[in-house]
């Protein structure tokens, strides 16, 4: 009994930054607290004296677990949308706490949440674990069954999808990215005038079927116009994140890390002119989403 609370007390110790990688890797809260809880029944079964790196063998049991749940859902995934396509999930399945789900998807970021989602699973695993954790392509290499050469061009390759490419040069998307942020950050406080500050005075936006509200409008014309029905909605922003949008800087909204809508932005100068509102679920397939993380946003995400 004594040796068992002192594993069960050694695993404790480990508890967060196992749920911290399977969280990363699932993108759900109660699925992560799944691969966990799995991981303590293989290590309680287990010779643990057999054990060197307690540690390092726990993130490797989780992260080969998440593996098999990634690709799981993703066959299952493949047969829904064979069968019936449907709206993204707007709530988080399962038992989990809709607040602290939302917690570790603020910490994560959405945006990034919705983009490894889109990655296959190998890609996902790989550049969560090294990207992310700093785990060598070595130990990826054994939880993938590959070599270490391919350990790292699956991480290379997710790691191009995640960052993107602009399809402009630096200066223009830098200029750009800091018009959303002023339209993200008016639109978060619900400040009328600071959205219209930002939109041409040509603005128009355009809504399609599934992204209508009751009694909507699918075209609304005139940035003071739209910028005064669009605060109404300002508690949802906090869901919304700047993301590229097929290489252009555009936002997605996404409540808990679950894709809901795409703003596709269309920009003359210095102001926004035009915004496009997809919550059709084919196209949204089909946009090219990326994100940007710096070596400091990155270290941030490890824990």
């Amino acid at each position: 009994m004594q040796g068992q609370d002192w594993l069960a007390e050694r695993f404790e110790q480990n508890r967060g930054h196992l749920r911290g990688v399977a969280f990363r890797m699932l993108g759900s809260l109660s699925e992560a607290d799944d691969a966990v809880q799995e991981a303590w029944l293989r290590l309680s079964g287990s010779d643990a004296d057999a054990i060197d790196n307690l540690g390092g063998w726990l993130t490797t049991v989780v992260s080969r677990v998440c593996l098999d749940m990634l690709r799981s859902r993703k066959s299952r995934r493949e047969d829904s949308m064979e069968m019936q396509p449907g709206e993204p999930a707007t709530m988080p399945e399962g038992r989990s706490d809709p607040e602290r789900e939302a917690i570790l998807a603020d910490s994560v970021g959405v945006a990034l949440l919705v983009v490894l989602d889109r990655l296959n699973p190998a890609e996902r695993l790989a550049f969560v674990l090294h990207d992310l954790f700093g785990i060598s392509f070595d130990e990826i290499a054994g939880i993938l069954g590959r070599s270490a050469i391919s350990a790292r061009q699956l991480a290379s390759r997710a790691r191009r999808r995640v960052q993107g490419a602009p399809m402009m040069a630096a200066e223009e998307t830098s200029g750009q990215h800091n018009l959303m942020n002023r339209f993200l950050a008016a639109l978060r406080a619900g400040d009328v005038q600071g959205l219209v500050a930002v939109l041409d005075p040509e603005f128009v936006i355009h809504i399609d079927e599934a992204s209508l509200q009751p009694g909507g409008q699918r075209e609304v014309r005139g940035p003071e116009t739209w910028a005064k029905q669009a605060v109404v909605f300002a508690r949802g922003a906090r869901f919304i994140e700047a993301v590229l949008v097929d290489g252009v800087p555009g936002a997605l909204l996404a409540p808990y890390g679950r894709l809901m809508r795409v703003l596709r932005f269309t920009f003359a100068g210095e102001k926004i002119a035009e915004i496009e509102v997809i919550g059709e679920p084919q196209h949204l397939e089909k946009l090219e989403l990326a994100t940007m993380i710096s070596e400091q946003a990155r270290d941030s995400l490890r824990e």
